[in-house]
């Protein structure tokens, strides 16, 4: 019999589950059934927590979308301080867009029509974009700039490969022009801090 759970843990433990599934085996295998049978439980009980299978990938985009912009705002305050480099930072987003299946998820539930499950990954990103220019950067460039990347990384996760080694390119070529922009923003970023500052 499986242990019990509290409601939180067993809702973040199908959540990690269903993760696990979308990195081995691609969006369509994040299905009720698949996500109860890793953790144990049965279908009924997802059912209780999640509502329906777009209710999952929905909660799996917050969960998703939540996780990305905690870890890109440590790392842009990181680069802020010499830490992190603007291509390291570069690196981590395309990342999760890429490896940590952002993007495959993405392109997945809009393809499947459920659009509006996207919504909470879109909220983190402005929610992130909000808590960076409080610190000193202009919205306006700043919302470009994340306007910019998260495209560049969505489109070099669906179609980056073949697209770059059709044009001569190398694989990362996406992610060293974005590493470009955001060490060309950054020194903008610095050079009117400095200015302020004076």
């Amino acid at each position: 019999m499986p242990r019990r759970l509290s409601p939180e843990a067993s809702r973040s433990a199908a959540l990690e589950a269903a993760r696990e599934l979308l990195l081995e085996a691609g969006p369509q295998a994040v299905t009720l059934k698949a996500v109860a049978g890793r953790i144990g439980r049965t279908h009924a009980n997802l059912l209780h927590h999640f509502g329906s299978a777009s209710g999952l990938q929905r909660d799996l985009a917050a969960y998703m979308g939540n996780s990305i912009c905690t870890k890109i705002g440590e790392a842009v305050f990181q680069m802020r301080g010499g830490a992190v480099t603007p291509d390291e930072l570069a690196d981590l987003i395309f990342d999760h867009f890429d490896r940590e299946g952002a993007g495959a998820l993405a392109s997945w539930m809009l393809l499947s029509g459920n659009e509006d499950a996207l919504d909470p990954i879109v909220e983190a990103i402005h929610n992130l974009v909000d808590q960076i220019a409080e610190d000193g950067m202009a919205a306006d460039s700043l919302h470009e700039l994340t306007l910019e990347m998260v495209l560049m990384a969505l489109g070099d996760a669906l179609l980056g490969g073949p697209l770059s080694a059709s044009l001569g390119l190398p694989r990362e070529a996406g992610r060293q022009i974005a590493g470009r922009k955001l060490a060309a923003s950054f020194d903008e970023w610095q050079a009117r801090s400095q200015s302020d500052n004076d």
